[in-house]
Parts: structure tokens; C-alpha cells; sequence
């Protein structure tokens, strides 16, 4: 890609994001979005392959559907009170609208399917961004409106969507189609707490993209795309693959790794908030993105290839130390002791 248009197109999606999340007024909040998604497309079609090209257009048409959505909400609600506030939807089929379109921008179930296939059919640059960068505009919106959401509703598509991620990872070869599933399972987590502690949504949504970063800028730094893959990347980059194997594990919210806190958060909360089926429900729907997680890490770190030749396979320790992703993989593991400070303040 040109470097001028990258630098447009970056640009963009920074104006789009900080208009969104900055704004107070549906028709800001709604061109923000429209900004974010024009800049995203490029970057998923400047491969120029088909698949490429499919995902850019999926997007597109989701997306496009979903902004018109939010318009439309914000419009009937702006009819029967008057105001164009973000904060005052108080419109019962507003709300309800602008919950669909919300899911649809996040990915939640039942609006889920048009994310692993744009995931499978980005670089792993773009997944990441539309995995962590895309999704802040929208949670945005949920944070601001969220004394105005379905709690039933709400409640319902989190579970189902953490059913889903877990039970739709199982199966999965392409890494990229994993961490979408883990990204739809994670975003459950997110939506059943908004509602009851919208501070701890975002808490969670910060964590989830630090640790998402880790994992994909690993697998960009060893061009690993499949799991056939991923069991050469040990002989060429060790430590690498282990530091790989712990971002999971931290993914998956195993303690004392920091994934493992905003699980244990939102439990807590769920529980003082007398909703300790759902609580019990979307931790043992945990269990099975646990077992991918788990087969990731099996294979980034303890399966060999095989190999017929009588020579050891050559380590290329000549590579040059990354300092962003020692950074955040640092901050993705290490950050459990946060949780006294965090109840504290909460």
C-alpha cells in the first residue's frame, strides 16, 4: 500500500474513534462510526485477493446495515422526546434497536457470522485491528447507554454468544478463526457485566485488547497462520513461542496470569448482583475456549515437527529483540496484583 494512503487511512480511523467516544450527539457519534468503517476497508482489500476482497465487502454491507440501525434508533428516539442526546435514549424500541446494532458492530450472537470470515480474510495487521481498535467506538456507545439497554436481552446474547466462541473454537484450524471465536467469547463476558458495572466492561476491554496484541503480533513476528504452522515457529524462535504459550494462557484467564482478573471480576460482581446462574453458566461455558486455548499453547510449545533427518534444526537467534511486544506481553501476564487496587477503587 502507498505510504500516503496508510497514513490517510490511519489517520482516519484515529478521527473516526475519537470523534465516536468523544461525542454527545447521536449524528457525531454515528459519523464517527461511518468514518472508522470507510478507513478499515482498505486496509482489509489492499492484498487485492478474492478472500481479501469478500471480507472488505462483508464488512462493508454488516457494517453499512448496522450504522443505519443506529441512525434509525437515535432518530425515533429524537422523535417521541425531542432531544438528540446520547445519554437519553429512553425510547423502548430505540433501545431495543440500538442494541441489535451494537451486536451487529461487536459481533454478538446471533450477528456473529460475518466476523470469523473477515478475520479469515484480513492480514493479521488488519485482524488485529479489527479485533481491539474497531471494537472501542462501539462499546463506547453501550458504556454511554448502557441504563438504557435490555437487561434480559443483553443478558441472554452474552451468554449465547460465550456458548458460541467456546463451542465454534473447537474445531477451528486457522488461528485467525480462533481468535475471532475468542473475541466473540470475550465480548459475552463484556456485554453480561455492562449493564450492572460499566466500569468493569471497559476494564475488561482494555485487558482483552493488550492481550489480543500480544498474541497477534507474536504470530505476525513468526508468519504463523494455521496450527500446521506453529509447531515449526519453536525451532526458529523459542522464546518467542513461549512467551506465545503464556499470552494464551492469559487469554484463556488462567491465574496468576492477568487474564484471569477481569474473569474473576465480573464473577464477583455477577454474584452481587443475585445472578449467580448466569455467573455459574458463563464460567463453566469458559471451559471450552479453555481447551483451545490449551491446544494452542500444546502446539506452540511442546509438539516438535517431525523430522527424518539426522541433523538438529538451526536456531536463528540473530533475530533483534522486539520491544513492543516484550512490552505488552510483560503487561498481559503480569498485571493480577493490580486486582486489591481495583476493588478498592471500584
Amino acid at each position: 500500500m502507498n505510504p500516503y494512503a496508510k497514513l490517510i487511512t490511519s489517520l482516519s480511523l484515529l478521527l473516526g474513534t475519537t470523534v465516536t467516544i468523544s461525542s454527545n450527539h447521536w449524528m457525531m457519534a454515528w459519523a464517527g462510526l461511518e468514518i472508522n468503517t470507510l478507513a478499515i476497508i482498505p486496509l482489509i482489500s489492499k492484498s487485492h485477493h478474492p478472500r481479501a476482497i469478500e471480507a472488505a465487502i462483508k464488512y462493508f454491507l454488516v457494517q453499512a446495515a448496522a450504522s443505519t440501525l443506529v441512525l434509525f434508533s437515535s432518530t425515533i428516539n429524537a422523535w417521541h422526546t425531542g432531544q438528540w442526546d446520547l445519554t437519553q435514549l429512553t425510547h423502548p424500541t430505540s433501545c431495543l434497536l440500538l442494541t441489535t446494532a451494537i451486536a451487529m458492530k461487536l459481533g454478538l450472537v446471533p450477528f456473529h457470522f460475518w466476523f470469523p470470515e473477515v478475520l479469515q480474510g484480513s492480514s493479521l495487521t488488519t485482524a488485529l485491528l479489527l479485533s481491539t481498535v474497531m471494537k472501542f467506538p462501539p462499546i463506547t456507545i453501550l458504556y454511554m447507554s448502557s441504563h438504557s439497554l435490555n437487561p434480559t436481552l443483553l443478558t441472554t446474547m452474552a451468554i449465547a454468544s460465550a456458548a458460541l466462541g467456546g463451542w465454534m473454537g473447537l474445531n477451528q484450524t486457522q488461528i485467525r478463526k480462533i481468535l475471532a471465536f475468542s473475541s466473540i467469547s470475550h465480548l459475552g463476558w463484556m456485554s453480561i457485566i455492562i449493564i450492572y458495572d460499566p466500569k468493569l466492561t471497559l476494564l475488561t476491554f482494555y485487558l482483552y485488547s493488550l492481550m489480543t496484541a500480544t498474541v497477534f503480533l507474536i504470530l505476525n513476528t513468526t508468519k504463523t497462520m494455521k496450527l500446521s504452522t506453529i509447531m515449526i515457529s519453536w525451532t526458529k524462535t523459542p522464546m518467542l513461542n513461549a512467551t506465545l504459550m503464556l499470552a494464551l494462557l492469559s487469554l484463556a484467564g488462567l491465574p496468576p496470569l492477568t487474564g484471569f482478573l477481569p474473569k474473576w471480576l465480573i464473577i464477583h460482581e455477577l454474584t452481587k448482583q443475585e445472578m449467580t446462574v448466569a455467573a455459574t453458566v458463563i464460567a463453566m461455558l469458559s471451559l471450552l475456549g479453555l481447551f483451545f486455548y490449551l491446544r494452542l499453547a500444546y502446539y506452540s510449545t511442546i509438539t516438535l515437527p517431525p523430522n527424518s533427518t539426522n541433523h538438529m534444526k538451526q536456531w536463528h537467534i540473530n533475530k533483534l529483540t522486539n520491544t513492543p511486544i516484550a512490552i505488552i506481553a510483560s503487561l498481559s501476564m503480569l498485571l493480577l496484583p493490580l486486582s486489591p487496587m481495583i476493588l478498592i477503587s471500584v
